[in-house]
């Protein structure tokens, strides 16, 4: 076993470097589209309807009690096929960034019904009752009153779940998607493990970078829907 060498942390940090861009492309994308779907999911939870109800907590149960990496596996193996059954098309196995982004947005759809509905709960209902008595509808209740205030209750939670979401990507590499993790494991196999701790700790250094530069993004964007959260100097009696 070779002896630990920091030298080879710089190395392989420069190494791994031209992988964030792919990282971040399926962070980016699995946060999108998992907003979105956890937005539908979160307004079907808060509706009046028994069924919609009930569907997206069968669904937000379902994929918290179901590990990530089986997920994963489970996208990757069953998508294929069931693309297949539906259109005649055989999909392969070869478009590995659809999959990985996929499971990722549903991990992360989960994460966000259960913050949104939490950060509307999070306004009282007397805001939402006096601004019905000052003639606002729902939809200039919803932008210029919940909305704000839900959104400053969540960035920090949001926040929490991009990083998650982040980290959970390293397991892309079980099935050959080569990113910041996937290249890793190629680069301590072709140094048939030398040098393998250090490999990882330039790995770590990268994770850590993303999660700060995340941190300060949701932190700056925080302190701004804060101070605008009470919309002064807005005048709103052109909604009435």
């Amino acid at each position: 076993m070779r002896p630990f060498d920091p030298v080879y942390i710089a190395e392989y940090f420069c190494r791994l470097l031209p992988f964030v861009g792919r990282t971040l492309q399926v962070t980016v994308l699995s946060v999108v589209c998992g907003t979105l779907l956890g937005a539908l999911l979160a307004w079907a939870r808060l509706s009046r309807s028994r069924a919609a109800r009930a569907v997206s907590a069968v669904y937000v149960h379902i994929i918290r009690c179901t590990p990530s990496i089986v997920l994963l596996f489970i996208v990757y193996y069953g998508l294929p096929k069931l693309i297949e059954s539906a259109t005649g098309i055989r999909a392969g196995y070869n478009g590995k960034l659809l999959y990985v982004a996929v499971t990722l947005s549903l991990l992360f759809a989960a994460a966000m019904c259960e913050l949104f509905r939490a950060a509307y709960g999070a306004v009282d209902d007397g805001q939402r009752d006096a601004a019905f008595c000052c003639g606002f509808t729902p939809f200039q209740t919803a932008y210029l009153i919940i909305i704000p205030q839900a959104l400053t209750a969540a960035i920090p939670v949001f926040c929490n779940e991009v990083i998650a979401l982040l980290k959970q990507g390293a397991l892309a590499f079980t099935i050959g998607f080569i990113d910041l993790m996937g290249e890793t494991d190629v680069i301590v196999a072709r140094n048939y493990g030398a040098h393998g701790l250090e490999t990882y700790i330039a790995l770590a250094v990268i994770y850590w970078g993303l999660s700060i530069i995340i941190e300060r993004a949701a932190g700056i964007f925080e302190r701004r829907a804060a101070r605008g959260k009470d919309f002064p100097g807005r005048d709103v009696s052109g909604w009435n």
